[in-house]
């Protein structure tokens, strides 16, 4: 059933099984959080109702407009266009040389950092986030340094370089400016919760791969835009995900499209894996930190996280949570502790 917040116009699609029967619930806005979204599905009410009218159906095969390209045509023509993207900012790649150099000093990550001011305002404004308990005592990038140490800077740094790639509204997703970002800030918080139970070895790198697992779509983007009518119309099914739509209409999805992208960017291949499969974590010869990213991923869904409409419509690979040896209790805490860091860090972000 597709249901909007009439405050911020926020949609959301949630599954019939999820809804109780003959009943009328309300619950407050995951994204907003100050509009109430009610759902009333009493038989007295479905009857009051107006029904909407469904797209005519195509079978399986979706009108693309204009003739538009798919499948393999279309993924080498998004493949030969990757080289015209902007890079990943240097600055990250050239704050991480400093960072692993043990001969390197503060001050010359500091001048790094303050070469770009937009990136530097950025990291100031992290540093001062009521998540690290330094709210009004960062008053420069060398002094962050200092005061939070280098692992903890080479975080805030990727996050600030992914504020800015991935801050951008995505109409093709129907997501405003900011969610994209505040999902994967998420989906990263997540991983690093969840690696540091079981894997602390794999802390850094789960963070790095949770904030860039969903970067394929500002890529997509443009190309499910230009397809509105057949994502339009395959959506219309309300049990059917833009996941779904990606495989069915384009012929792959945005997961394949990211990890091309990491390979442009020469991202390790542990993370591109973790990447690629972070939806099929069965497909990935046990790759724990594909595992890890799947997991944050479908916790930060289900919180509401700057996910799209479809959000509510992914579900856990159980045999992911089995194989890091996840407990529901684990599960609940890390999805607590995720919620109320994310509203930390992006409060100061504004």
């Amino acid at each position: 059933m597709n249901v909007k917040c009439e405050l911020c116009g926020k949609g959301y699609n949630i599954p019939d099984e999820r809804i109780p029967p003959d009943r009328k619930i309300s619950f407050p806005c995951p994204s907003c959080k100050k509009g109430i979204i009610n759902i009333d599905i009493r038989p007295e009410a479905l009857k009051e109702a107006p029904q909407p009218e469904r797209p005519k159906k195509k079978g399986q095969s979706f009108e693309v407009e204009r003739d538009l390209p798919t499948g393999e045509v279309l993924q080498k023509i998004i493949l030969n266009r990757l080289t015209e993207l902007p890079p990943m900012p240097q600055v990250m790649f050239k704050a991480r040389e400093i960072m692993n150099d043990p001969t390197s000093g503060f001050r010359a990550l500091a001048d790094i950092l303050e070469k770009d001011q937009a990136m530097a305002t950025r990291v100031l404004r992290l540093s001062n986030s009521a998540y690290y308990g330094l709210a009004g005592k960062v008053t420069s990038v060398q002094h962050a340094a200092v005061l939070l140490g280098y692992k903890t800077v080479g975080e805030v740094v990727a996050m600030a370089t992914s504020s800015k790639l991935l801050g951008d509204s995505l109409e093709g997703y129907k997501m405003n400016s900011g969610d994209l970002w505040k999902h994967s800030l998420a989906v990263a918080i997540a991983s690093r919760l969840i690696a540091g139970k079981r894997y602390k070895d794999l802390e850094n790198d789960a963070f790095s791969a949770g904030l860039i697992h969903d970067a394929g779509k500002i890529v997509l983007n443009k190309y499910v835009l230009e397809r509105g009518n057949a994502f339009e119309e395959y959506m219309s099914d309300d049990q059917k995900s833009f996941l779904n739509a990606e495989k069915d209409i384009l012929g792959f999805d945005h997961s394949e499209i990211a990890a091309e992208m990491c390979n442009l960017w020469k991202i390790p291949k542990s993370l591109i894996s973790a990447i690629c499969f972070h939806h099929y974590p069965a497909q990935s010869g046990d790759n724990t930190l594909a595992s890890i990213v799947h997991v944050a991923d479908s916790l930060s869904l289900m919180s509401g996280i700057g996910s799209g409409v479809d959000g509510m419509l992914y579900k856990m690979d159980q045999r992911a949570q089995e194989f890091l040896r996840l407990t529901e209790q684990d599960l609940r805490e890390i999805l607590d502790e995720t919620v109320e860091s994310v509203d930390k860090i992006t409060e100061q972000m504004q």
